[in-house]
């Protein structure tokens, strides 16, 4: 059986607020990668990327990632630019429940321009720019357990979706 639920997708598609809540609703601990790679490393996010470079982040992100997926009665949220690479797919599956959260690009741009955090996103707000980094995450959804469009719902109706596959993941019907 899966012991933890693990959110992926692009950025603003409400990994860490849906994440929390989901958490908290199912009384497991959440984990946001962002942060726990923060709490690390003692810098923040954009500082990683632009200081130590691309290589380096995806180092501590994969570092983190494994570190999260050791622990047990989680709900983790990876960051928005997480790639699928095989190794990270296996140990993901064997880990947890794989949520892929989408939503589309338009609706995204909306959400991701109110951050300023996002490294990958320093140059490209544009929603070409932000098309062409969000068709790079779409092959989650042929990997993961569970795809939610999170376009048009509420929170709410996020975790209820996946309380209701975690219910059915943990009875073994999945």
């Amino acid at each position: 059986m899966k012991k933890n639920i693990i959110l992926v997708g692009f950025m603003g598609t409400g990994k860490s607020s849906v994440g929390r809540r989901l958490a908290q609703r199912l009384q497991m601990n959440f984990y946001d990668t962002d942060i726990e790679m923060e709490s690390v490393t003692g810098l923040d996010l954009m500082t990683l990327y632009w200081k130590c470079g691309k290589v380096r982040f995806r180092s501590e992100e994969d570092l983190v990632l494994c570190k999260l997926l050791h622990k047990e009665n989680c709900v983790i949220a990876t960051g928005g630019t997480l790639e699928p690479d095989p190794e990270r797919l296996q140990m993901m599956h064997q880990s947890g429940m794989l949520v892929y959260l989408k939503a589309e690009p338009r609706i995204l741009q909306r959400r991701v321009a109110r951050k300023s955090n996002r490294p990958l996103l320093r140059h490209s707000t544009e929603l070409d720019g932000l098309y062409r980094l969000y068709q790079g995450q779409m092959c989650w959804e042929k990997v993961s357990d569970l795809v939610i469009d999170t376009t048009e719902k509420e929170f709410l109706e996020i975790i209820e979706i996946i309380c209701s596959a975690w219910e059915r993941e943990c009875r073994g019907v999945l």
